[in-house]
């Protein structure tokens, strides 16, 4: 029988009633992990697994994680198993420490049966530039059409049943938009909420640890799980942590909801749009008020290289250490530390990778700050400013997740089009201003899914369940994946 279909929720009420073993679970989850056709997975820890599952016998019934199997993206750090970040320079590198939110799902005797793909450390959000090449959208047997990045393997084996629950990081959308091409919830906390500590870092004044799951109820779960104050992130947050679950509702009276006029006019597929309208007029009648907004049009085209200069700028400083002599790829054969570190950072990188760094380095340069990366920083404050005017006003912000609900890896749309640089780019304002926002499924076209997004105050992520709780109600999207597909 196949049980990996369901939801957290559903696995744990037949743990509890013992019509099923932890054992059972991971069993399933590496047989299908080991016949992906997805290119998911940098790597499958089926003995750890498999020995632990085996030592979980009395289900605690107040803990929803017991003995549920789940995936983390390759960029958290896992003590003994390999940990590559989807790069050949740290292809062979085996971490000595676990990440907090890793040491978090062992407690809760949760059980990690694999780690899997990314775009290299996380920069790019197309899914194909880790080393192991393309990772593909289980919804697409053609594998024309990219699940996007760079969470890509994580967002695959949800969305293929693999598993119920998967890590990923965001730094821009790189849960959020892979989230909506495979029909996922795609959940970022607030910065801050969920501690760093174990993540490799791509741009910190941006990155989030999230997660991907197929319903609300266990994104609220997931989210319980994972937050709270980390002595070991100086970043983290010290605010009380929630029972998210407990105040799900679907009552919205006096909820404000804005929707930006701009965004709306860069998404393409009149099919998001369609779809978009019907939740929106759903939510009204749970006594949610929209008001359509509107915001200079040159705030919005500036997102993505505000976005790009900044993440760059950052990565090359934080990806300094991997050097062939502190970490990463060692030759052989070089006599000096300068060959060391040149071979290490020629051969170890990707042509993607070093585009970054040199954008980054140019962007640092003393000569160039003031043009580039301050002039960046300049325009986030800008654009956060923004943000949070409108939040002072209205509680969230809904807005479609993409543009076009297949997008091909042979994409040759205009980067610098409007459309392009809005419609596929918003999202990273929720990065900007370290806030809460969440995808989930809205509709499907051919059988194809996508999602909606919802950004809220900051530390209010409460507020976002409840609304993407009311939509998850209104369309029946609950638990998609490939095996329950919507024509």
């Amino acid at each position: 029988m196949k049980y990996l279909d369901k939801t957290i929720q559903e696995l744990h009420a037949l743990l509890v009633k013992k019509e099923v073993t932890p054992y059972d679970l991971v069993c399933e989850a590496i047989q299908r992990a080991k016949e992906d056709k997805n290119n998911a997975f940098e790597t499958i820890v089926e003995e750890e697994a498999i020995a632990y599952a085996k030592s979980l016998k009395e289900p605690e019934e107040d803990n929803l994680f017991w003995g549920i199997p789940y995936v983390a993206k390759d960029n958290f750090s896992t003590k003994g198993i390999l940990t590559t970040g989807s790069s050949d320079i740290l292809k062979d590198y085996v971490p000595v420490f676990d990440a907090t939110v890793i040491e978090k799902l062992k407690a809760k005797k949760a059980v990690l049966i694999g780690k899997t793909t990314l775009d290299e450390l996380a920069m790019g959000g197309t899914g194909t530039s880790g080393h192991k090449g393309k990772t593909f959208n289980p919804y697409d047997p053609t594998h024309t059409y990219m699940i996007g990045g760079s969470s890509c393997g994580s967002a695959a084996s949800v969305a293929a049943g693999i598993v119920p629950f998967a890590l990923g990081s965001d730094t821009g959308d790189s849960i959020r938009k892979p989230a909506s091409y495979a029909g996922l919830v795609g959940m970022k906390p607030t910065w801050g909420r969920i501690s760093r500590y174990g993540l490799f870092p791509f741009a910190p004044s941006m990155d989030h640890v999230g997660y991907f799951t197929r319903s609300i109820f266990d994104a609220c779960s997931a989210l319980e799980v994972l937050e709270g104050y980390d002595p070991k992130d100086m970043t983290s947050s010290k605010k009380e942590t929630k029972n998210y679950r407990k105040a799900l509702s679907t009552d919205l009276k006096n909820i404000k909801i804005a929707v930006i006029k701009e965004i709306l006019e860069s998404v393409e597929d009149q099919k998001i749009l369609d779809d978009f309208a019907k939740t929106r007029n759903y939510l009204e009648s749970c006594g949610a008020e929209f008001q359509e907004i509107s915001v200079d049009k040159s705030l919005l085209t500036a997102i993505f290289g505000t976005y790009f200069v900044l993440s760059c700028s950052e990565a090359t400083s934080n990806n300094a250490n991997l050097d062939g002599i502190k970490f990463g790829l060692r030759i052989g054969g070089e006599k000096t530390y300068q060959e060391v570190m040149m071979n290490a950072r020629t051969k170890g990188f990707g042509e993607f990778i070093k585009r970054r760094f040199v954008i980054g380095s140019y962007s640092l340069f003393k000569e160039n700050q003031d043009e580039l990366f301050l002039l960046a920083q300049k325009a986030r404050r800008i654009i956060v400013n923004k943000i949070n005017e409108i939040l002072k006003e209205y509680h969230a912000i809904y807005s479609p997740c993409v543009g076009r609900i297949r997008n091909p890896f042979d994409s040759q749309e205009d980067r610098l089009s409007d459309n392009y640089l809005i419609a596929e780019n918003h999202l990273a304002l929720a990065n900007f201003a370290g806030l809460p926002s969440l995808s989930l499924p809205i509709g499907t076209d051919d059988g194809f899914p996508f999602d909606a997004n919802l950004t809220g105050r900051a530390f209010d992520e409460q507020t976002i369940f409840n609304i993407g709780w009311c939509i998850e109600k209104y369309t029946g999207l609950e638990n998609l994946s490939v095996e329950r597909r919507v024509k």
